[in-house]
């Protein structure tokens, strides 16, 4: 195998498996937000135990997914400089505001709402909860706006050795954009109700004494992986549009594009039977339906598979373009690189995010196995910080 083909193997690597951190975070972040604002204004304390065990999931996967992140910055800078050097005043200003904005102010009213248990106001730590979700959202939208440049550089000028911004309202209104942030935004949801929902199942399915708990767990993932289902499968066929326009031979003579798409067409249409048209109209009886409980479970993985299918389609059938009609991939990498060099980085890195996704995935089913009564974060001083902390062990 080649530089080019290391190179890029790199890149698929380290993006597909940051990913999955970050389609969980996205859609664990408003499931959250609606268990404490139902705790808030209902008063409900099964709410308010919903709100920090499936809190403790999101901060666990936040955490590590900011490490997966900074993976992810070092090899654009180890093996793409030419990205840099020919359109750095572009592709790097919509990444730089996702970082200075959206992230800080994300990972600051995070901090705030994990340590503002019994501290603040309970309408502020409410408020801050919701903060962190938008800005997720925000961060979400810029880092679309920076892939959808690569996708069509709408708004700029090539002046020969660099690209130049010219039009920021383009940027913006970029049609490859318009139309996948909703179906990332639905794909986020389907993935966090979908954890939701086989957690809850896996717990019903072992007859759990915390009935009411995951019930209700379950009802909310339900409800929540219906509307992401809608958004993604909606909002995926509405992208052939502008794909037709822009990248005419995306899916036709790319095969590995083409095969992404399919499976994730497939994946995605599964899902909407089995959400939309079998669980959604059981929502009622589904906590009591213990033979369906297996079910739930299998479909889990599922929407993380599907969400890695798209983003292969949605960049493999761009090739050989970077910057589609301007930049080749090859035009692209770092001068200099060698095979021994992008070989050592991809398994570097490949070892350093595997073993993240393990620590993450152990991480939470050890939470999930344990349930709410071991959960430590939100638990008031005493008896109950003390119980929480020795369940842990």
């Amino acid at each position: 195998m080649d530089v080019l083909d290391l190179a890029r193997m790199q890149f698929a690597v380290t993006g597909s498996l940051h990913f999955l951190f970050v389609v969980l975070t996205l859609g664990l972040a408003p499931l959250v937000a609606i268990m404490q604002t139902l705790w808030t204004f209902r008063g409900d304390p099964v709410h308010e135990r919903m709100t920090r065990f499936w809190g403790q999931i999101y901060v666990i996967n936040y955490a590590l997914g900011i490490v997966t992140g900074l993976v992810m910055e070092f090899q654009f800078g180890l093996s793409w400089s030419g990205l840099s050097h020919y359109a750095g005043d572009v592709f790097g200003a919509p990444l730089a505001i996702e970082t200075l904005g959206a992230f800080f102010l994300e990972s600051t009213f995070l901090g705030l709402w994990i340590f503002g248990w019994h501290r603040l106001p309970r309408g502020l730590h409410l408020a801050c909860i919701w903060i962190v979700t938008l800005t997720a959202y925000a961060s979400a939208f810029w880092i679309m706006v920076a892939n959808s440049f690569l996708q069509n550089p709408a708004g700029t000028v090539d002046r020969g050795d660099h690209l130049e911004l010219v039009d920021f309202g383009a940027l913006l209104a970029n049609p490859m954009l318009t139309m996948a942030l909703p179906h990332v935004v639905g794909a986020a949801l389907l993935t966090g109700g979908s954890v939701v929902m086989g957690a809850s199942a896996y717990q019903l399915f072992r007859r759990t004494p915390e009935q009411e708990f995951f019930t209700k767990s379950l009802r909310l993932g339900v409800v929540v992986a219906s509307v992401g289902v809608v958004l993604a499968v909606a909002f995926g066929y509405a992208q052939f549009g502008p794909v037709g326009e822009f990248q005419p031979g995306k899916f036709d003579d790319k095969p590995l594009a083409g095969l992404g798409l399919g499976f994730m067409i497939m994946i995605g249409s599964l899902l909407q039977l089995v959400v939309l048209f079998f669980l959604l109209p059981v929502i009622r009886w589904l906590p009591r339906w213990r033979w369906a409980h297996p079910v739930v479970m299998l479909m889990t993985p599922l929407p993380f598979l599907a969400a890695i299918l798209g983003w292969l389609a949605r960049e493999a059938g761009r090739q050989p373009w970077l910057i589609n009609g301007r930049l080749t991939v090859a035009d692209a990498m770092s001068p200099g690189l060698t095979s021994g060099m992008v070989t050592t980085s991809l398994i570097a890195f490949t070892a350093v995010l595997g073993l993240l996704a393990v620590v993450d995935y152990v991480l939470i089913a050890r939470v999930v196995r344990r349930g709410p009564a071991a959960v430590a974060l939100g638990a008031g001083p005493g008896p109950d910080r003390e119980r929480a902390a020795a369940l842990s062990l």
